[in-house]
């Protein structure tokens, strides 16, 4: 029996020393064919927005690893990429171009001993780039407290819309914000300015460095306050949803994260509602809602919801609908708009958040309402649905920001 354990010893032991012995091997060529490979033939383009596909056929030569294609993606800046593809496909992507124009690209085949063959040389001409067509459709316009970016980005690929500033005092602008994205419409505000008229300026990126002929625009922004919370008071309808714990509706807006508003764990019919007055009539602009920190995207944390106003002296009662589109009227009151909390910025799922995601959650998070809304007096918070999906609501506090002029 120990003969055994001992031949089993040495069996292990071998096996591991071989296996390290493998690692080295890596760095040798995969082949120690240095036949030289024969060149890719009957090449095609097909182009597409920014870039193109280049299809072609193999060597015949059977020690082929990979085609790599090297290309100057901007004449300007002389900046060059190289893209590769194994010689399981037949096709390779060149992209990252910065103008709508004929470009060469340099095909390779490599060899699995690392041996080159002769290049062929391929034109293509890639149709205008995403980041010029999302160029064209640049707006800037007058917001609270600042300016509001749009642009359309019907082909939904991922470019940067960058906002410059230049204050009086400088000769240069600076930028201000960045917004990345993939989204179909983008729209960001930049705030916290004077009603002065401000020297603004807009260019949109890519993710290969081009950038696009840059917008100058002078911009002054509208009036925006932080609506006074010492104002504020509960009104409570007859069809707002029952209290629970005694936190009560006036916690939020106390000033005090550590106390909120709680509705009554019980099946309660959605959305789960609460009303106040803000004690002026304003034009909204914007508003912050923190959540109850230790459950962060969870329990009755707000996820989906909605704020409905009033500008009538008194208004009357109305059951909301769990979803209605903006500028929906029942009753006395009209949607001024629908709001999704954020998930977790890590990408962790909602029931695993990071302590990064807890950090970014407990800083409360900050909405705008859209430009369109009219001016209300009165508001109601209705949450259609909360992280854990339950029939109850909780929020900490909320801030408004408007023009009460």
């Amino acid at each position: 029996m120990h003969k055994i354990f001992a031949l089993l010893k040495i069996a292990l032991l071998v096996a591991v020393v071989t296996s390290c012995s493998k690692v080295v091997d890596y760095n040798k060529p995969v082949s120690e064919d240095q036949t030289k490979p024969g060149v890719v033939s009957n090449v095609k383009v097909s182009n597409f927005n920014g870039g193109s596909f280049i299809t072609y056929d193999l060597p015949k030569t059977g020690n082929v690893l990979y085609v790599k294609a090297d290309y100057i993606i901007n004449d300007v800046t002389q900046k060059s990429r190289q893209t590769k593809s194994s010689y399981y496909s037949d096709t390779i992507k060149v992209e990252g171009f910065a103008q709508k124009k004929e470009y060469e690209v340099k095909l390779t085949a490599v060899s699995r001993a690392n041996i080159e063959s002769d290049i062929v040389t391929v034109k293509v001409q890639p149709d205008t780039p995403v980041y010029q067509i999302v160029a064209r459709t640049i707006r800037m316009q007058s917001d609270f407290g600042g300016v509001n970016v749009q642009a359309i980005n019907l082909l939904k690929k991922a470019v940067g819309v960058i906002l410059l500033y230049k204050p009086n005092t400088e000769q240069k602008y600076a930028i201000r914000q960045q917004n990345f994205s993939d989204f179909s419409a983008i729209s960001y505000s930049s705030r916290g300015f004077d009603t002065l008229p401000k020297a603004f300026a807009v260019y949109v990126t890519d993710q290969w460095g081009n950038n696009s002929d840059t917008v100058y625009q002078s911009i002054s922004p509208l009036y925006e306050i932080k609506l006074d919370k010492s104002k504020f008071f509960n009104n409570a309808l007859p069809s707002d949803t029952k209290i629970g714990f005694g936190w009560v509706v006036p916690n939020l807006w106390d000033n005090n994260n550590g106390t909120g508003w709680h509705t009554a764990q019980e099946n309660m019919p959605l959305p789960i509602t609460c009303t106040f007055g803000i004690g002026v009539s304003a034009k909204l602009s914007r508003f912050t809602l923190f959540g109850r920190s230790g459950y962060e995207y969870a329990h009755g944390n707000p996820k989906v919801f909605a704020l409905w106003g009033s500008n009538v002296a008194a208004p009357g009662d109305a059951v909301l609908p769990v979803y209605a589109d903006l500028g929906t009227v029942v009753g006395d009151w009209v949607n001024i708009g629908n709001f999704v909390w954020p998930g977790p910025p890590s990408g962790a799922p909602p029931t695993a958040p990071t302590a990064t995601d807890k950090a970014v959650f407990n800083q409360g998070m900050e909405f705008t309402i859209p430009f369109t809304a009219p001016k209300v007096r009165f508001i109601r918070l209705a949450v259609s649905e909360s992280w854990s999906g339950a029939t109850f609501a909780h929020a900490m506090e909320i801030t408004l920001y408007g023009n009460t002029n």
